[in-house]
């Protein structure tokens, strides 16, 4: 089979394109011909070594994929060959065969598509976790969402109408903004142009939202905390500006607000049945039409680091898919 293979850590430029045997399935195991992978963030930084995953080398990357299975192993009696599943993994996502535990797959409905499919898991996962599990949004707040023209942004924003909040979109241009507005963003911030506080307290007159959800870090984190509302809940979800920001601790004493860290990945592992709650609430949420993954971009297996790197770069909207 053909997969990408990063054999030294560094930059998407230095990953290859090899032939490797097809996996197999031991005990336990399905292995899924991948159809659809999504590009994360995180695929970046691991192949980078900058992440807290830090597989083993030589590995192939790619954390969330859809496809059919292939051939299960002993005792794998919940699943068939031609069955049509998606999946979060550590990695290995960018290849054309992947081998993993049974209990780690997602049945997909008839009518969800492969791209839909492989473009949820992760965005749409860390995004309900961090406003429903971790910041208990309600309907009727208003939630303040940085980097929203990214996959995990545009999920926060869908998540939140979906509660029944109102939704602050900021993000880098005009033409992202775009797109926040297209998937239901009621006011829009653009932090290259707007004073992000002045354009807050305009929006919510002065009270400042209930949530920030902000997967990018950097130098926007400190306006947007002094920003927020009383008794509000800012959701550290990552740091796509690659800065890990400081707060001076006077300031959630004095808004009465929680700071509160977001790690889906390991929430899966710790709670492995709350996820799995969480994912069928999206699921049914899919198919009522409330959420619906945008992806602006595929890519061939052979031009993954391309597409790697123009996640890199940030110049993308939405998901970006890698097509096996």
């Amino acid at each position: 089979m053909q997969a990408i293979v990063c054999e030294n850590f560094g930059p998407p430029s230095s990953l290859r394109l090899k032939t490797l045997p097809e996996p197999t399935a031991g005990a336990g195991e399905v292995v899924v011909e991948i159809k659809a992978a999504a590009v994360n963030f995180p695929d970046v930084l691991i192949i980078q070594n900058k992440y807290q995953h830090k597989p083993a080398l030589p590995f192939t990357p790619g954390s969330e994929f859809s496809g059919v299975v292939h051939a299960v192993g002993a005792g794998v009696s919940s699943l068939s060959p031609g069955e049509r599943v998606a999946a979060y993994v550590g990695n290995g996502a960018f290849a054309q065969y992947i081998a993993l535990p049974a209990s780690g797959c997602i049945k997909l409905p008839n009518n969800l598509d492969f791209d839909t499919a492989a473009a949820f898991t992760l965005t749409y996962g860390t995004s309900y976790h961090a406003l429903v599990d971790r910041a208990g949004l309600q309907a009727g707040e208003t939630v303040l969402v940085l980097g929203a023209a990214g996959g995990v942004g545009l999920a926060a924003i869908e998540i939140a109408k979906a509660l029944g909040a109102t939704v602050i979109a900021a993000a880098s241009s005009d033409e992202k903004l775009a797109v926040c507005r297209a998937h239901g963003a009621d006011h829009l911030l653009n932090y290259s142009r707007d004073d992000l506080r002045e354009r807050v307290k305009a929006y919510t007159g002065a009270r400042g939202p209930d949530v920030v959800y902000d997967p990018v870090g950097g130098s926007f984190t400190e306006p947007a905390f002094r920003s927020i509302g009383w008794r509000g809940r800012y959701l550290i979800v990552g740091f796509a500006n690659g800065e890990i920001p400081k707060l001076p601790l006077n300031l959630p004493l004095l808004k009465g607000a929680s700071v509160i860290g977001v790690f889906w990945g390991d929430f899966v592992k710790r709670e492995p049945e709350r996820n799995a709650q969480a994912i069928e609430a999206l699921l049914q949420w899919i198919a009522a039409g409330k959420l619906k993954p945008h992806v602006s971009r595929r890519y061939a297996l052979a031009d993954t680091a391309q597409a790697l790197d123009e996640m890199a770069q940030r110049r993308v909207t939405g998901k970006v898919l890698i097509m096996p």
